[in-house]
């Protein structure tokens, strides 16, 4: 992935975190069509990346919406065969699927996740990916 983009997303997620600690809604609006803008100018070039689809998902307050924008980011990630990102992405898929209330999308998004984790040989992730399978009661 291009550094200087990394840096960007990077550099965007951390203040619209900091303008939603603050509750400061125009601000947190503002920097995530920002971002939103970034995503749709790399759209299908060779800068396109997940991470930036995944950050834009992390911050669309729609559930519905992150959805889908978590979809295009697995799409990218699963054609890059970035394993890393498909776990991360299929994590945090997961997470939302509990709050819309669709228990069997959650646990299948989450067991491919740790499937994704385990050929990135990523262990952090997995074990954080089985505890949260655990505390939902996925794994009995």
């Amino acid at each position: 992935m291009n550094k200087q983009i990394f840096n960007q997303v990077h550099a965007l997620a951390e203040k619209l975190l900091t303008a939603a600690e603050k509750e400061d809604v125009k601000t947190f609006h503002d920097l995530y069509d920002e971002l939103e803008s970034l995503c749709i100018e790399h759209d299908g070039s060779k800068k396109d990346h997940p991470v930036q689809w995944e950050a834009l998902a992390d911050f669309t307050e729609e559930f519905e919406d992150a959805i889908e924008i978590y979809e295009k980011a697995l799409e990218l990630a699963v054609k890059q065969k970035a394993f890393d990102y498909q776990a991360s992405i299929l994590f945090s898929m997961a997470r939302v699927y509990v709050e819309l209330d669709k228990s069997d999308s959650a646990r299948s998004s989450a067991e491919k996740a740790v499937e994704a984790a385990e050929k990135a040989n990523d262990e952090q992730i997995k074990s954080e990916i089985q505890s949260w399978l655990d505390e939902y009661g996925f794994y009995k």
